[in-house]
């Protein structure tokens, strides 16, 4: 699952030309003749940034053909409220299946994928359209990524402590690979893409999983233990690729973890709850969602330190998100208010509060710049 010289691309990132070829998707109203992309990303010499692709207005033909919406997976109401983010307000409302965690673009960015955990099933939405088609039968997907290939879809199977590695459009399984510690739900992968680090919620550790080599894929090593009793939440990997980041609701901040020596460097202190993380569209920053005391945390890239703590007026408790295309607003859910946020990345201003339903989670904001997605709610390359 491979591509050797998609890899030597991305690690170098100066200057790039990526070919992606991209087919239908099944269970969504999408056409299934193939079309090609091709992006050129310039990083700056001498330096290397795994987000180069996601600029604003970098977006690719397939994306920019997408409606401008958010969309919001209403865990305890089975249900997706679309949110037009120029009016903030609600244009569209359906049914999905039991306990929808996360909606998440495929990695040809044809298809958003709500991931009904409960329901066992994925609900295709058309991001050209915003309407949902026929659900298809997967089992137990918490969360779902896809391999930096392209080659398969991630399902990250919480409650059965495993990822299952399924075709990308049919979603038939490849394989399943047991994750040896609890509450498995958040990841990002390495800059090389030859591996990827995994947080396992419950038991307060990470686990690193090599996609490529003899028996890949497959767990490499014990797991890492951050903190006895933490809570590890969303990973992020950083610009340059040198260390992950990893959000600890109970731990209340980010653990650092060299991403080539698997150890922990630090710790820093966000806020109580620390949740989501999600980075700016010039990569100098990255914004951490405090759940528990309802801020959002902003993280300078240069120097690893907390610049800026944004509070919701009211309080809340912002959970998972994404940052517009543009990258003025960061999107985040409202989980335990039933509401969801808008706010100004410039100044941490509360842009909009918006009703939704209940138990708002892993939202996703479309389109997004990028060459194409790794899942969650729009991890992209």
């Amino acid at each position: 699952m491979r591509n050797s010289l998609r890899s030597r691309l991305v690690r170098a990132l100066g200057a790039v030309v990526v070919a992606a070829a991209v087919g239908g998707c099944a269970g969504a109203d999408v056409p299934s003749a193939t079309a090609t992309t091709r992006v050129t990303v310039e990083s700056p010499p001498g330096k290397v940034d795994v987000y180069a692709a996601d600029r604003p207005g970098m977006l690719s033909p397939e994306a920019a053909m997408a409606r401008s919406l958010v969309y919001v997976p209403n865990s305890k109401s089975d249900t997706v409220d679309v949110i037009d983010p120029s009016t903030f307000k609600i244009v569209d409302h359906f049914p999905v299946g039991q306990l929808p965690q996360h909606v998440v673009p495929a990695w040809d960015l044809r298809t958003l994928y709500v991931a009904n955990d409960m329901g066992n099933s994925l609900t295709p939405i058309d991001p050209r359209t915003g309407k949902a088609g026929a659900p298809i039968a997967v089992e137990d997907p918490y969360n779902l990524y896809f391999t930096p290939d392209g080659s398969s879809a991630m399902v990250v199977a919480e409650r059965l402590a495993r990822i299952d590695f399924r075709d990308p459009h049919t979603f038939a399984l490849k394989t399943s690979l047991t994750v040896p510690c609890k509450g498995v739900d958040h990841l990002d992968f390495s800059a090389d893409e030859h591996s990827l680090l995994a947080s396992c919620e419950f038991s307060g550790t990470v686990v690193r999983i090599r996609l490529d080599g003899p028996g890949a894929p497959a767990v490499d090593g014990d797991p890492l233990l951050l903190k006895k009793g933490g809570m590890p939440q969303d990973v992020k990997l950083s610009p340059d690729g040198s260390v992950y980041y990893v959000a600890d609701m109970a731990s209340n901040g980010v653990w650092v973890v060299d991403a080539n020596k698997f150890r922990v460097e630090r710790f820093i202190d966000t806020g109580k709850g620390a949740h989501g993380l999600y980075m700016s569209r010039d990569s100098k920053s990255m914004y951490v969602s405090n759940r528990g005391e309802g801020s959002v945390s902003v993280i300078d890239m240069a120097t690893g330190t907390v610049r800026a703590r944004w509070e919701l007026p009211g309080g809340g408790s912002p959970d998972m998100g994404g940052v517009s295309a543009d990258g003025t607003t960061l999107w985040l859910s409202g989980r335990q208010n039933g509401e969801v946020y808008a706010i100004d990345t410039s100044n941490g201003h509360l842009r909009a509060r918006i009703a939704v339903g209940a138990g708002p989670h892993g939202l996703c904001v479309w389109p997004q710049p990028g060459r194409y997605s790794l899942g969650h709610t729009g991890i992209l390359r």
